[in-house]
């Protein structure tokens, strides 16, 4: 599905990506970790062309992609930070985004999902933080897209919304579908995710399983695991 060789990139005088590879098969879901400032957001745009690398290959479905764009079409993405227009309603910002990916999408059932129907008229300054991300949700996952890149997808949901979206979620890589998720909440990884890829100054720490990840680490859950290797115990 993905394959990444010899990453680099420079912001200025901070080395963020040290030569990063990794590879990633279709199906499942793929917790990428990292202290703040590990790369984490970087390799996700790089992979979505967002941000050009200064050295390095990307494949998506066995193509190289850098320089490309057609290949977004077959990808959802949710980022950490959506900003859109405060004055479109809702129902405008949906059908947008529709035209302007120009593939086939269905918001109505994800819309009644994470309770949106009554929100569709309203303009998105005047709705909460919570309910913003909801509409992010619905933008993200109402492509039928084979990759899933989600960006801190929890941000400002509340307990019903947020089981909603594990669900969600669950039933997207039911359907055969690859999922890479950043998070800071480690129950939703311990939960969810099939392998964690572990980012460090830039560099792939750990690539594997969270009970792997455990074993090498010798603690019993994946929380104290990554604070042991912050702490330079590993």
């Amino acid at each position: 599905m993905i394959e990444i060789k010899n990453l680099h990139k420079r912001f200025g005088k901070l080395q963020v990506l040290d030569g990063v590879s990794f590879q990633v098969e279709p199906g499942g879901i793929i917790a990428v970790l990292g202290p703040n400032g590990s790369g984490k957001t970087t390799i996700l745009k790089t992979i979505l062309g967002m941000v050009h690398p200064q050295m390095g290959e990307i494949y998506f479905q066995g193509n190289a992609v850098l320089d490309k764009w057609e290949y977004r079409n077959d990808i959802g993405y949710l980022p950490q930070i959506a900003r859109f227009p405060d004055n479109l309603t809702v129902q405008e910002l949906i059908n947008m985004i529709k035209n302007i990916r120009d593939v086939e999408a269905d918001e109505t059932e994800l819309v009644n999902r994470f309770d949106l129907k009554l929100s569709l008229n309203k303009k998105l300054g005047n709705l909460s933080g919570g309910t913003r991300q909801k509409v992010n949700i619905v933008l993200t996952f109402m492509f039928d897209c084979p990759l899933l890149i989600l960006d801190e997808p929890t941000a400002g949901l509340d307990p019903v919304a947020l089981i909603q979206l594990k669900e969600l979620i669950q039933e997207e890589k039911q359907k055969g579908k690859t999922l890479l998720i950043t998070t800071h909440i480690m129950s939703l990884v311990e939960d969810l995710s099939d392998q964690i890829i572990f980012l460090l100054e830039g560099k792939i720490y750990f690539q594997g399983s969270v009970e792997e990840l455990q074993e090498q680490t010798q603690q019993t859950d994946l929380e104290h695991s990554i604070a042991k290797i912050l702490q330079g115990d590993v």
